[in-house]
C-alpha cells in the first residue's frame, strides 16, 4: 500500500511539472498608448528545447477580461499540452467588440488584437509566424471578434472560429454597449453594418479561411448566427456549423472549446 503511494504521488509530481504554464503578461500598444494584461498559455513541452509552437488567440466576451477563460475553464491548460499549441487570451476592455471605433478614438481593438498582439506575442515567443499557423477564436463578444478580425487580417489569421457569438450586432441597438463604440445605429442598424461580421462576407473567398462556428440552441444569438450560417452557404463559403443543446454560459463554452481546438489541431496538421 505504501509502494503504491509512492507511485501515485511520484507521477502526480511528473504530472504537475510537466503541466502547462500560465503566465500574466503585460503588451502594450501604440494605437492606444497603453498596455493590457494577457494570459499565454505554453505546453509543458515548450520548455523543453527550441522547438516552434503554433497560437490560438482566444478571445472573452462582453463584461469580462483576459482571465476569464482560464479561471472558468482551466481545462484550456490541459488542451495546450493534447494539441502541442500555445493560447493567448488577450484582453478585449468590458464592451470594445474588437473593433476601432469610429466614435471614440481610445478604442482600437482591432489593431491592438488583430496586429500589436501577434506582432508581440511572435517576437517574445517562439511560434511559428505565419498565418497557417495563428487561429483565433472566442465566445460572445470574442466570437464576434474572432471572426471580424480573421476576415479582415487574412495576412495575420489562417483559421477562426466563434462560441455564441454575436455575429451580427444590427438586431440588438440598445444592449452591451455597443453604441458607445459604434454611433447611433441608423435605420435598421444600417451604420453598423460594416462593423459586423455578416457585414463582412464580401471579403470571403471560397476556401481562403476555415472557420468553426457554434452556438446553443437556447443561446439568444441562435437567430443571427443561423442567419450567418444560410449566408455563408449562399456564397459557397466552407465552413463547420453546429447548434448543440445549450444556452449562453460558461458550462456551453466549456464544452464547446474542445471541438474549436480540435479543429485548429487539424488546420494546424
Amino acid at each position: 500500500m505504501k509502494h503504491t503511494l509512492t507511485v501515485f504521488l511520484f507521477l502526480f509530481f511528473l504530472q504537475m511539472v510537466r503541466a502547462a504554464d500560465v503566465d500574466t503578461i503585460s503588451i502594450p500598444s501604440a494605437a492606444m498608448h497603453r498596455s493590457y494584461r494577457c494570459v499565454v498559455i505554453t505546453p509543458a513541452s515548450y520548455k523543453e528545447g527550441t522547438r516552434r509552437y503554433p497560437v490560438v488567440y482566444l478571445l472573452h466576451g462582453h463584461g469580462g477580461n483576459y482571465a476569464n477563460w482560464i479561471r472558468k475553464v482551466p481545462a484550456v491548460k490541459e488542451l495546450a499540452d493534447t494539441y502541442q499549441c500555445m493560447i493567448v487570451c488577450p484582453d478585449g476592455a468590458i464592451s470594445s467588440w474588437y473593433v476601432d471605433s469610429p466614435v471614440d478614438s481610445t478604442i482600437r481593438f482591432e489593431t491592438y488584437v488583430g496586429k500589436e498582439i501577434p506582432a508581440y506575442i511572435d517576437q517574445h515567443y517562439q511560434t511559428l509566424p505565419e498565418p497557417r499557423y495563428r487561429a483565433i477564436t472566442g465566445l460572445s463578444m470574442g466570437g464576434h471578434g474572432a471572426l471580424y478580425l480573421a476576415i479582415r487580417h487574412p495576412e495575420v489569421f489562417g483559421a477562426a472560429g466563434s462560441i455564441s457569438g454575436g455575429v451580427d450586432l444590427r438586431p440588438f441597438p440598445k444592449n452591451w454597449d455597443i453604441a458607445k463604440r459604434l454611433g447611433p445605429p441608423g435605420v435598421d442598424g444600417t451604420n453598423w453594418t460594416g462593423y459586423t461580421v455578416i457585414g463582412q462576407l464580401d471579403r470571403l473567398k471560397p476556401g481562403t479561411l476555415p472557420m468553426i462556428i457554434d452556438c446553443g440552441v437556447k443561446d439568444f444569438f441562435i437567430d443571427v448566427n443561423r442567419d450567418l450560417h444560410k449566408k455563408l452557404l449562399e456564397k459557397g463559403i466552407d465552413h463547420d456549423y453546429t447548434e448543440r443543446p445549450g444556452q449562453h454560459d460558461w458550462d456551453y463554452w466549456a464544452n464547446s472549446i474542445q471541438y474549436q481546438l480540435l479543429f485548429f489541431h487539424r488546420f494546424f496538421q
